[in-house]
């Protein structure tokens, strides 16, 4: 099985190419800083995180590139594909990608780095369906009294 769940925030802003053939397609790179676990800022060679190289396709990317920038929280949901090819140079390049199939929201978007860390998450589906408000729902006044959390 290959599957892949990852949390994290973005090393910086999405690059996202259109492929040239008739049905042009989005294509979405990015890289993805994921805490360590388990580790403290004492770590031998100093980095809490692991830069994980991510692609998205489709409607995915297009999602990612409108909604998304560096810093953002992100979960994402794919899996793992290698794949080699030859520099300019002649040397044999490796790569290892995370391919996305699904990405979320993990914080809202006045949160930004304020609840870091906190384990908030709100997840919405990257795929939602059109409508006229943008999507979300109205929440009428005093819904507060009703909620069992703050």
């Amino acid at each position: 099985m290959n599957k892949v769940v990852l949390i994290g925030r973005l090393a910086r802003d999405p690059e996202v190419r259109y492929s040239q053939n008739d049905t042009s397609m989005a294509i979405a790179r990015f890289s993805l800083a994921v805490d360590r676990r388990g580790r403290s800022n004492n770590s031998q060679d100093g980095q809490t995180a692991d830069f994980i190289s991510c692609v998205a396709f489709g409607r995915t990317a297009e999602f990612i590139e409108k909604y998304f920038t560096k810093g953002n929280r992100i979960g994402v949901y794919g899996h793992i594909q290698t794949g080699s090819y030859t520099n300019k140079d002649g040397a044999r390049v490796y790569t290892t990608d995370v391919v996305v199939d699904e990405a979320e929201f993990v914080e809202s978007k006045g949160e930004g780095s304020a609840n870091a860390g906190s384990g908030f998450t709100a997840p919405i589906q990257s795929q939602a369906p059109a409508s006229n408000d943008g999507g979300f729902m109205n929440i009428p006044d005093g819904i507060d009294e009703d909620l069992p959390f703050n």
